[in-house]
């Protein structure tokens, strides 16, 4: 797999506007899309935190501030350069509009937030669903000891089938009448102004996000919350309060609308003072539908 080292982390709306290029062109008179996914590595080095920044990250999930860098502030750092990489020329999906479906994140050593890091990203396992086709967005982070967490975003282009593509089992409908918890042990209460928070810190000013006639533009009746800010409050308030090694994921079943209050029943696994892990389901209480399931497991 060929890489190309970038001088410095891509901003998220040059990397939309490329996108809308590439969109462009590709309805035109002759337009057409590459049917494989690039053999490519994108890779930046180094790449630093700022610490203010890393601040207000803890203080919109709910946590201290502490001298190591949160796992969903990771993805943070890193999601510019995947994002490179999904805006090439030879990605043959169409990066505007595609669904975030689930994430799998894997820390394997503490990251302080005054280190420079490496970060390589690229895409793998080209699938396809029942309603287009799955691709799968790789993130490694490494500091002065090696590896240092991992991150695999897998997302849809709903409407978008590829001959090439693998064949995938369905997803699961879980969304609309699956088994809820009798009773949730928080709430979270989002208000309209939750997607552009997150935005003012995560750089990803995605207009489905931010407000109801951006939303529309999109499709969408109202602006929903970034996934990225449910999966890092839901690793804030069920992981570790130490840090400690574990793999975390969260599959999305179906949009939070905002403003909105969200259900959760948290199920954290603490036989002893160890935290060992966590289960959690978030749901919408008046629609009876999961929001999102998530896991989290210690790898010590």
């Amino acid at each position: 797999m060929m890489e190309t080292r970038l001088e410095s982390v891509p901003t998220l709306s040059a990397l939309y506007g490329k996108a809308l290029t590439h969109a462009i062109g590709a309805r035109m008179p002759g337009g057409k899309r590459q049917q494989t996914l690039p053999a490519a590595r994108h890779r930046v080095e180094p790449v630093s935190a700022r610490p203010e920044h890393v601040r207000a990250f803890q203080a919109l999930m709910g946590q201290p501030a502490g001298e190591f860098m949160p796992s969903g502030y990771q993805h943070v750092l890193a999601f510019p350069v995947a994002m490179s990489v999904l805006a090439r020329d030879d990605f043959p999906l169409p990066l505007l509009g595609m669904i975030h479906l689930r994430n799998d994140v894997e820390d394997f050593s503490p990251v302080k937030v005054s280190e420079e890091l490496s970060v390589t990203a690229w895409v793998e396992n080209l699938k396809r669903h029942r309603s287009g086709t799955t691709v799968d967005a790789v993130v490694e982070l490494e500091n002065s000891t090696g590896l240092a967490w991992r991150g695999r975003s897998t997302y849809l282009a709903k409407g978008t089938y590829l001959p090439d593509s693998t064949e995938q089992a369905p997803a699961s409908d879980a969304a609309s009448d699956g088994v809820l918890p009798d009773y949730p042990t928080t709430v979270w209460t989002l208000g309209p102004d939750a997607g552009r928070r997150y935005a003012a810190i995560s750089g990803d000013y995605n207009p489905i996000h931010l407000s109801g006639p951006s939303a529309r533009l999109l499709g969408m009746r109202k602006p929903i919350a970034h996934g990225m800010y449910l999966a890092s409050r839901m690793v804030a308030e069920a992981g570790p309060r130490e840090w400690t090694p574990m793999r975390w994921t969260v599959d999305f079943h179906s949009p939070v609308p905002l403003p909105s209050k969200v259900f959760l029943a948290l199920d954290v696994d603490r036989p002893g003072s160890e935290w060992e892990g966590a289960n959690v389901t978030a749901w919408d209480p008046r629609r009876r539908r999961t929001h999102f399931t998530g896991r989290m497991e210690s790898l010590g």
